[in-house]
Order: structure tokens, then C-alpha cells, then sequence
């Protein structure tokens, strides 16, 4: 049996029935965590691009946009996918290095709400996408995250599942809808380069793929039968030290998206766990600044590779800084998406600290990742002091949680487009997802673009 049909199997067999209680209750947490943060990148100048292209181009009007009314199910998927990714507070996984939030929930709202699927429904469609994703991105990685982004690549496979759950597949066009989705994966680094808007392609193209995906194998169309292990699948191609084992290592018995993990700064997740240790330090005691000689952050490989700027020249270039971040955090004490602008960038005294920073790669902490995205970090003072501080878990994993409240204060300050009293209405309905009859009119109590 392929691992398409093994994944196929579980896909199609799982039902709400099958989920535990606390499976339920954090799967709609990470239904409102993905909908704080899309609401917050709607006004977003890329994902305002993206908005004009899918209006200029029509659609009919079959699901919600969080930029303002309806269009059809792929452009739906494509829009609420890119935006929930682009003010960086989108879930993360760790293993896997995958934001799942950003192309699986998009892909099975957009579905949903088009087929008039009910919240149980739609929880079911989202925890089966979870797994898919996860599962996919824990094979390939860490060798396949250096030049491809995770989420746009495995997170394909995730909104596929997701689809073809709401669509209500057959096993048979399951693993059409997944050879379709792998042969579609794509997202690469190089825009990290540069400060691109492909960023925001990513999760909206993976989101929209996954969905053509599922909607044609609906119609009959066929998809390759081995997309991950064949000779030129998926992971020869893109992989060089693969896992096919982590595929179906406890499948059915396992929820993946309970490993899931939450921001709570919005900048790149590699720099969170420094930026937890300046924020306790700035909280534990008072540092004067002028009295710091020198910071030592030792990080994993793959944090330095992808975050190691020491002159970040945009918002959006500080927040893949961990020089800017590590400093932003022990001058201010905050992390959060209104730290990161234009005057916090070129804000004296963080650039001043910038130049203190030292970024190193700890083989010790290295080897510990993905399981651990740890962090040590060494503060010098001209008294000769010496302040030492390490973690192996930032704030938000399942080893340091966040709580429902956090969640809810999270979402209150990103969703601050809908009306107060509209947000605590719409919070009350995602945290009892399940009791709602049809997603449609979840989607319409929110007044978009309004």
C-alpha cells in the first residue's frame, strides 16, 4: 500500500466522532488564532495586490474574503490564505516547521462555507489537514527547509486533505487530490533575500492548490498514485535525508495538531525564544543599556541561517533580525506586531544595542533541532557581570503554553477591524465551533472590509 493510500485511508475514515474533547477545543484555538491574524493582514499592501488581482479577474461569489466580499472558492483560499501569514503571529510547528494555519484553515473555510459544511465538520476537515502537513514536513525536513519554505511546500499536501475532507472524497480520489497537491508544492527561500512579497504567495498558492487539488479529483482527475515515495516523487526530489517512516508512525493514533505552538511576537519564530529571555530579563530587573558590553545569542543552525541580519533596512527585514529582535526586546519589553515599524528600526538606542549583538551557532543547542529551538544567551556588562539566561522552549509551545485568555486578548488586538462587541459575539462562536449548523454563516457574521 502507498503512503498516498495509507494517508488517504486516514483521511477519509476519520470522524468528529473520533476526536477527543480537548482535540475539539484546540483545534477552534487554532481556528481563532488563524483568523486574528488574517483580519489583521487584510490591509496589508501585498495582500491588498492580491485582493485587486482576484476582483479584476471574477469569481463567483461561493466564500468570504477577509478583504471584503465574495469570490470564488480557490480565490477565497488564496486571499485568507495570504493574509494570514504577512504580520508573522500565524501557529507554528515544530518538527515539521510548518505555519498550518495558513493554508489548511483557508483551503477548508473556503470549502466549507461553499458547501454549507457545519463547524464539526469543518473541525474534523482541519485536524486531518493538521496530521497530513505535519506528517509530510517531519519526513523531509530539516535538509528540505534550507531552500524550501515548508508551509507553501508540505502545506499543500495539508490544505489538500483539508479539501477533500469537506468535499467528502473517496479514498480513490483522495490520493489523486495528494498526487496533485505534491506535484503543485513550491516555495522557495530566496525571497527571504530580498524582503520579497512571495512570502505571502506562498501560503495563499498552497491553500489554492490544495483546494483545485481536491475540487478536481471530485471530477475524475487523476493525480500521481506515489507522490511522495516514487522515483521522482516527492521525496527524492526535494529531500536529501528523507523519513518516509514519520508518515504513518502512530497515524490514527496520534493528533498532530495538538503539537502545535503559538506566537506571541511578531517576527520570525526563530528569534522568539531570545526575545523571551530579554523580555524576563527586562521584567526581573532593571539593565541599564550604556552598561552593556556584550550580547552572546547561541542559536541552532537553521535559526542563524535564516535570521542572522545585523542591518536590517525594512519592517519586514527587522522582524527575520535576531540582532533587531534581541535588542528590541530588552529595551522595550515587547514583541508584539506594534513594536515592528518604521521608527523602532531606525530607533537610536536598538541600533546602538544591534551592534552588541553577537549571533553564534551552539552545536550543542543544533543538535537538538527541530524537536527544541532552544536558546542561550550571555549579557556582558562593563562591571564585569556576567547575566546568563537559556531556554529550549519559547513561549507558545506545548511545553510553555499560552493560555485560552492569551488567545483571546491575541485575537482582540489583531481583529480590531470588526467592532468590539462583533469580536467577543465571533470569539464565542469559533471557541463552540462545533454547535454551529453551517459555516457559511459564521463567515458572514464578520463584517469584512466594512
Amino acid at each position: 500500500m502507498s503512503l498516498s493510500q495509507k494517508l488517504a485511508n486516514y483521511i477519509h475514515s476519520t470522524t468528529y466522532d473520533d476526536l477527543p474533547k480537548n482535540v475539539v477545543s484546540f483545534t477552534n484555538l487554532c481556528v481563532l488564532d488563524y483568523f486574528g491574524s488574517a483580519l489583521a493582514g487584510a490591509s496589508k499592501s501585498p495582500v491588498k495586490m492580491i485582493d485587486e488581482l482576484v476582483k479584476e479577474m471574477g469569481g463567483k461569489q461561493h466564500a468570504s474574503l477577509v478583504t471584503g466580499g465574495k469570490s470564488s472558492t480557490i480565490n477565497a483560499a488564496f486571499v485568507n490564505g495570504a493574509a494570514s501569514h504577512i504580520v508573522e503571529l500565524d501557529d507554528i510547528h515544530k518538527s515539521s516547521i510548518i505555519h498550518a494555519a495558513t493554508v489548511v484553515i483557508p483551503a477548508a473555510l473556503a470549502v466549507a462555507e461553499f458547501k454549507k459544511r457545519t463547524g464539526k465538520e469543518l473541525i474534523t476537515a482541519i485536524v486531518a489537514g493538521y496530521e497530513v502537513c505535519y506528517r509530510i514536513g517531519e519526513a523531509v525536513s530539516p535538509s528540505h527547509y534550507y531552500y524550501w519554505h515548508n508551509t507553501a511546500t508540505c502545506g499543500t499536501f495539508g490544505a489538500a486533505a483539508a479539501a477533500a475532507k469537506m468535499l467528502d472524497l473517496g479514498e480513490g480520489q483522495i490520493i489523486h487530490a495528494l498526487g496533485n497537491a505534491g506535484t503543485q508544492a513550491a516555495g522557495l527561500w530566496e525571497f527571504i533575500e530580498d524582503g520579497a512579497m512571495t512570502k505571502q504567495l506562498h501560503p495563499g498558492k498552497a491553500a489554492m492548490n490544495g483546494v483545485i487539488s481536491a475540487l478536481l479529483a471530485k471530477k475524475g482527475f487523476t493525480g500521481a498514485q506515489k507522490i511522495l515515495e516514487g522515483n521522482r516523487g516527492f521525496f527524492k526530489a526535494m529531500s536529501d535525508d528523507y523519513q518516509a517512516e514519520k508518515i504513518t508512525a502512530g497515524l490514527g493514533d496520534q493528533y498532530k495538531i495538538m503539537e502545535n505552538s503559538f506566537k506571541i511576537h511578531a517576527s520570525c519564530r526563530h528569534t522568539h525564544p531570545a526575545m523571551d529571555l530579554m523580555i524576563s530579563l527586562k521584567n526581573e530587573r532593571s539593565i541599564n543599556i550604556d552598561e552593556i558590553n556584550q550580547i552572546n545569542v547561541q542559536t541552532y543552525q537553521v535559526g542563524y541561517n535564516i535570521t542572522n541580519n545585523d542591518q536590517p533596512d525594512s519592517e519586514y527585514a527587522s522582524k527575520f533580525s535576531l540582532q533587531f529582535c534581541t535588542a528590541l526586546a530588552l529595551i522595550n519589553g515587547k514583541g508584539g506586531s506594534e513594536q515592528f515599524n518604521n521608527q523602532t528600526l531606525w530607533e537610536n538606542g536598538i541600533r546602538e544595542l544591534m551592534k552588541r549583538v553577537n549571533v553564534q551557532v551552539s552545536s550543542e543547542i543544533d543538535q537538538f533541532y527541530p524537536e527544541k529551538w532552544g536558546t542561550s544567551v550571555e549579557v556582558y556588562m562593563k562591571s564585569g557581570e556576567v547575566i546568563k539566561r537559556s531556554t529550549d522552549f519559547p513561549k507558545g509551545d506545548p511545553e510553555n503554553p499560552v493560555s485560552v485568555d492569551e488567545l483571546v486578548n491575541k485575537f482582540m488586538n489583531l481583529a480590531r477591524s470588526i467592532p468590539e462587541n462583533e469580536r467577543m459575539g465571533f470569539v464565542h462562536k469559533v471557541l463552540h465551533l462545533e454547535t454551529i449548523d453551517s459555516i457559511r454563516g459564521l463567515m458572514e457574521s464578520i463584517s469584512y472590509g466594512k
